[in-house]
């Protein structure tokens, strides 16, 4: 009887969820990148021991850290927290930021390189959960809540959008807002902020070349399925080949040479191509599982800054999941964001894997 009711706590079922999408995400990465490691490096477990290493060890040292330090000590420490990582942004501007693949969005800080604008899907998170906790006057107030909000907001945005980093803005900024609107706020509020956010996005958009080439191979990927619809083109070639039951783990053919980005924003790609309909599907399961126990936790947290975490933590994983299963499938524009706790890069694992175990040691509490 213990052991039953030991198992029904949430927690348990959470970190189930994660350390399945962690196995299964390095399976599948091992999978990805076996042609390309080969090919660059003359290793075929290259890239996977690589994420192993630096992204899966540390990541899951974080993981542990995280679900041991009582949360609420970070009621205090947000700002300090939310600061850093708003320096480290600024400091990609300086020689120590890195350029790759025409977009200059890491650091490399003592032969370190990483990416800061993935840290604020904690610190930024945590900051507004904090803030909004400690006065209930924000959250309805325009000048006290609404306006400090939308100048924190637009901060963090302005530094994220001038590295060529859309897509983190438009996953930040959606989930600030969830947070902002659970808390209490004003209808017209997150309404105003939507608005001015896709004023703000549509001028950068049409400004911005590269940008705007985007939209219009969305909308007509076909027209120009060797140049800029490429990459759409065959990823849709890559999910349909998988059918209903996949091609078999490893047997992905897209990946080797016609798929753009294997082991990045296409990985689910590759996934859908070797596992087919039914690993896919399994796939969002874990996934909804995941994120629904989390909102569904938060909704019976009486604690508003553990609340307000967990909805804020929640609409990460699932806004940057939908983001990216939607573009690669079609449904949205080409972004080039990753997909939680799967796609190649250390720092997002890291990161999704800190922020599991900070949401774990919330369910936990009392």
């Amino acid at each position: 009887m213990i052991i039953r009711a030991e198992a029904k706590k949430p927690q348990y079922l959470i970190t189930a969820c994660v350390m399945i999408l962690l196995v299964f995400g390095l399976a599948m990465l091992s999978s990805a990148s076996s042609n390309l490691g080969e090919s660059k490096f003359g290793d075929t477990y290259y890239y996977l021991k690589h994420q192993a290493l630096y992204g899966g060890l540390i990541g899951l040292i974080g993981f542990y850290l995280m679900s041991k330090i009582p949360y609420k000590k970070y009621l205090n420490l947000s700002l300090p927290l939310l600061i850093i990582s708003i320096v480290l942004l600024v400091l990609i501007f300086t020689p120590w930021g890195v350029s790759a693949k025409g977009a200059t969005r890491w650091l490399s800080l003592f032969g370190i390189p990483f990416q800061p604008s993935e840290t604020l899907k904690i610190t930024y998170i945590m900051y507004l959960a904090a803030w909004l906790a400690q006065r209930s006057e924000r959250r309805k107030d325009f000048w006290k809540g609404f306006v400090p909000f939308l100048c924190v907001s637009a901060l963090v945005a302005g530094l994220l959008l001038a590295q060529h980093s859309t897509s983190i803005v438009v996953i930040l900024i959606a989930s600030g807002l969830i947070v902002y609107f659970v808390s209490g706020a004003k209808l017209r509020y997150i309404f105003g902020t939507v608005a001015l956010g896709l004023a703000v996005l549509t001028l950068v958009t049409y400004v911005t070349p590269y940008r705007f080439e985007r939209i219009k191979n969305f909308l007509n990927p076909q027209d120009n399925a060797l140049a800029g619809g490429y990459h759409l083109s065959q990823a849709l070639i890559a999910i349909g080949s998988g059918s209903i039951k996949g091609v078999g783990y490893g047997q992905s053919t897209t990946k080797i040479s016609t798929l753009p980005e294997p082991i990045g924003d296409s990985i689910f790609a590759v996934i859908a191509e070797e596992t087919g309909f039914i690993g896919s599907m399994a796939l969002l399961a874990v996934f909804g599982v995941l994120i629904g126990k989390i909102f569904i936790v938060a909704w019976k947290k009486r604690d508003k800054f553990g609340q307000l975490m967990l909805v804020g933590f929640g609409s990460v994983i699932a806004i940057q999941t939908l983001v990216n299963i939607g573009a690669i499938s079609g449904i949205l524009p080409l972004t080039g964001t990753p997909l939680p706790f799967i796609s190649y890069g250390s720092t997002a694992l890291i990161v999704f894997l800190a922020m599991s175990g900070l949401v774990v040691n919330i369910v936990k509490s009392n």
